[in-house]
């Protein structure tokens, strides 16, 4: 306990937890809006054309000024943005060909950049290849605090047009009946998700901000059906890995705090899938297995109906044996819970009939319960 609570009195721990928090907060929230708006490329397209603009700033401003860098990331990010939204608007390009248009596009122009760059022998240019991949323990006090003001712009953003953004995220064609500026709140929305990437990209880089930016939306999702639940839950699951993450790479020195966050919001990501109520993969096996065993409780019940009917006898009773031959499995188990269903009864076989001394027959409700199939039956065929 003393040497954790050391740990995080750690100067260095303190800027890289703040920061990653400040992350997951504002990725957790707009990533839900790229996510309902099925543009979950869109993290990825801008976090890659962010490099040109990495590669610029640091060419304008002659070294490793972080505000020259983010800006110049913001600026490309956002072109890259509307290059995309002018694609579709004007073309009859689909979103996905005109992100993986912007983003081809600005990322060669990032390498062509930061080739030349290489070449320019300045001193302060060997820092700059952690953007790619980001270089959370070079962050500083003053860095966390430009990522807080990005974060709080764009989190007073989202309050003050939270209605706005939420009309356009579910139903534009609504949206631009209501006389609403459906493309300026498309592109405020797209833009701030740059904002999203560049505070990123000190933290985890350009290649791993996609995820950042699509996993917690994608892990809330799993949890709640109301976008207002989606986005607080997104927000705290972006916190939580962001943390977990930076805390995980101080534990462990020598690994790297960009990827481990990554991985700590994944693997939220894949234990939402298994597991959330309604939506996870366990309840999805649970309800096909409820449905294999609901339609082979059906089939044995028609099947009783089908030889009482044939026999013209509405007590016959059934052989287990003859049954079993009908479905060419053993049919005990849907047998014995229907029978505890109250829909069949083991019964005695007629005096001086020869085979089994008991027998299967349908009760009453058995028999209106297989009419009740057999009529839903028929009227789907139909």
């Amino acid at each position: 306990m003393a040497s954790l609570l050391s740990l995080l009195n750690d100067y260095t721990l303190q800027n890289v937890m703040a920061g990653a928090a400040l992350l997951g907060l504002i990725s957790g929230v707009l990533g839900c809006f790229a996510v309902l708006r099925r543009q979950s490329l869109l993290g990825d397209t801008m976090s890659h054309a962010a490099l040109p603009g990495v590669c610029l700033g640091f060419i304008i401003a002659g070294g490793r000024h972080l505000g020259s860098i983010l800006t110049g990331a913001l600026v490309t990010g956002a072109l890259a943005a509307l290059t995309m939204l002018l694609l579709t608007r004007l073309s009859r390009l689909k979103t996905d060909a005109a992100l993986g248009i912007a983003l081809s596009v600005f990322f060669a122009l990032g390498v062509v950049l930061l080739t030349h760059i290489q070449g320019m022998n300045n001193a302060s240019q060997g820092g700059l290849n952690a953007f790619l991949f980001g270089q959370a323990a070079a962050t500083l006090r003053a860095d966390v605090w430009i990522m807080a003001g990005i974060t709080a712009i764009a989190l007073a953003l989202v309050a003050v047009l939270w209605k706005e953004f939420k009309l356009v995220t579910f139903d534009t064609e609504f949206a631009a009946s209501l006389g609403m500026p459906v493309v300026w709140l498309e592109a405020l929305l797209t833009m701030m998700v740059a904002l999203a990437v560049v505070v990123g990209l000190q933290m985890v880089g350009v290649v791993l901000m996609a995820a950042m930016i699509i996993a917690p939306a994608v892990a809330a999702r799993q949890w709640s059906r109301r976008l207002e639940g989606m986005v607080t839950l997104a927000a705290l699951i972006g916190v939580a890995g962001g943390v977990l993450g930076a805390l995980l790479s101080a534990l462990s020195r020598g690994l790297a705090t960009g990827p481990l966050i990554i991985l700590s919001v994944s693997a939220v990501v894949l234990l939402s899938i298994a597991l959330a109520p309604g939506r996870g993969l366990a309840w999805e096996a649970l309800r096909l297995w409820r449905g294999r065993r609901r339609l082979r409780q059906q089939q044995v019940l028609t099947t009783l109906y089908g030889l009482a009917a044939r026999h013209e006898d509405p007590v016959f009773r059934s052989e287990q044996g003859l049954i079993d031959s009908y479905h060419g499995l053993r049919t005990r188990t849907a047998l014995r819970k229907l029978e505890r269903r109250g829909l069949v009864e083991w019964g005695e076989a007629p005096p001086g009939e020869p085979g089994p001394s008991r027998r299967w027959l349908l009760t009453p409700a058995g028999r209106a319960e297989a009419e009740r199939v057999l009529a839903s039956l028929y009227e789907e065929g139909a």
